[in-house]
């Protein structure tokens, strides 16, 4: 079967490559695995609106009651929240059923430790190793000593009771466009809104098991457009199926995405002297726009690869408490362990009331810079040979000393298809599209 583990869990479709065994496998190795060794042991599950979540969910729960660990089932609630509760309960681990902002046929199942993070990956390859049967467990309680199931109905109200302390204003007096995507912040984010005192006009909260992130949701984030135009509303939020992330709307309709929230709680947290080592931390993918924003405010940026948990790894390590992608995985550490779509909008919407502007305003301080993006087809084996070819290499060091620091090259290659991407940013968008179309064909000469 080759690696389970993906960079965010087990993922496939449900009752096909997901299946009932895979997931009961996954329940018991991942129980055993993070809980050995413990008494008194528990494990928190919650899920997204597909309609596989019960089958998934029941498949996974017998797996962990079969090592003799306790279950608590927190039923739909947003990725981000069982990380929470995972650490309020003292639980071993907690587990999220679902398979974010991909379509319904998708599932997933992706394990947190006992703080909340993801796995590392040498914990991963030794449940990988159980499930794939190069290892087994001879450990089958009985009696007294099989897990059982508690239900925890009072998981959502404990979670946003805990964002809802990260900020000092209420929401009195703003309106709000709220998109649930059908997916699993349908109850928690109209609850906690309505709480602030915000006036919410709020679609796809209506979720049937089977209509999660269909053109909706924050990979559609057209409706929460135009709808914030229609109803003259303050600020629009979209939420991906399971809410680990957001795309906002000023008050004109337009996108505020994970740059532009970075740039804008950032600069409010560096007023606040609550910026940690008054540094951020973004993606290679992060807009040219934002470095250039972050400089002109005394701002340093750290980037990473392309990843939340590779975001997440930089702000463990050093230290810092602000970080995130240009799709809306933001991550408040102070706060949080993983990206959060609620709390980001949480963060943001303070701002927007504490300063008194408007969210276009707020937003002006940052300029994209146009991007372009060229694939230049080449021989599947040689996609990672630009590395080491010297023409290649000479060609785009000339483009970033002809940007002098206003613009940038990236090159990546595909992880699944025999393609070099090539992105170049810069101010003149009609320029960098040569410039990158030229740079793709050079690839693509040298590597075919």
């Amino acid at each position: 079967m080759g690696r389970l583990f993906g960079t965010d869990g087990v993922r496939g479709i449900a009752n096909k490559e997901l299946t009932v065994e895979l997931a009961y496998k996954l329940g018991r190795a991942g129980a055993y695995v993070l809980t050995k060794d413990k008494k008194n042991t528990k494990i928190v599950i919650g899920k997204d609106t597909r309609i596989s979540g019960d089958m998934l969910e029941a498949a996974l729960l017998a797996g962990i009651c079969s090592v003799g660990v306790d279950v608590l089932s927190i039923g739909i609630v947003p990725t981000p929240a069982v990380s929470y509760l995972t650490r309020k309960y003292e639980a071993d681990a907690g587990v999220v059923i679902s398979a974010s902002h991909n379509p319904v046929e998708y599932n997933g199942i992706k394990f947190f430790n006992s703080k909340g993070y993801k796995l590392s990956d040498d914990i991963e390859n030794e449940i990988e190793d159980i499930v794939l049967g190069e290892k087994e467990i001879d450990f089958s309680p009985v009696g007294e000593e099989i897990g059982k199931k508690i239900i925890k109905e009072e998981g959502i109200k404990d979670y946003t009771n805990y964002i809802k302390e990260s900020i000092d204003v209420d929401f009195t007096g703003i309106k709000i466009v709220v998109d649930c995507g059908n997916g699993a912040v349908y109850e928690a984010a109209p609850l906690l809104l309505e709480e602030l005192g915000a006036e919410l006009e709020v679609i796809n909260d209506s979720p049937d098991g089977t209509n999660i992130n269909v053109k909706c949701g924050s990979t559609y984030p057209s409706k929460v457009q135009n709808l914030v135009i229609e109803t003259g509303a303050d600020v629009g939020i979209s939420f991906d199926g399971d809410a680990d992330r957001l795309i906002a709307v000023d008050e004109n309709g337009s996108i505020v995405d994970g740059d532009f929230i970075m740039a804008i709680c950032g600069m409010h947290l560096k007023e606040q002297n609550k910026l940690s080592k008054n540094t951020i931390v973004a993606t290679v993918m992060s807009n040219l726009g934002l470095d250039i924003c972050l400089k002109e405010n005394n701002i340093d940026i750290v980037k990473t690869t392309v990843g939340d948990r590779y975001v997440l790894e930089e702000m463990k390590d050093k230290g810092y408490s602000l970080g995130g992608e240009q799709s809306g995985h933001i991550i408040f550490l102070d706060y949080n362990t993983t990206g959060d779509g609620l709390l980001t909008a949480l963060q943001l919407i303070s701002v927007i009331k504490s300063s008194n502007k408007k969210l276009s305003e707020l937003a002006s301080v940052m300029k994209t810079l146009p991007q372009v993006l060229i694939n230049a087809k080449v021989d599947n084996t040689k996609k990672k040979q630009y590395l080491e070819d010297d023409i290649i290499n000479k060609e785009i060091e000339k483009l970033e000393e002809k940007f002098k620091g206003e613009g940038r090259v990236l090159i990546r290659p595909s992880g699944t298809e025999p393609l070099v991407r090539v992105m170049i940013e810069g101010k003149d968008k009609d320029e960098i599209t040569i410039l990158a179309e030229e740079l793709a064909k050079l690839i693509e000469e040298r590597l075919k």
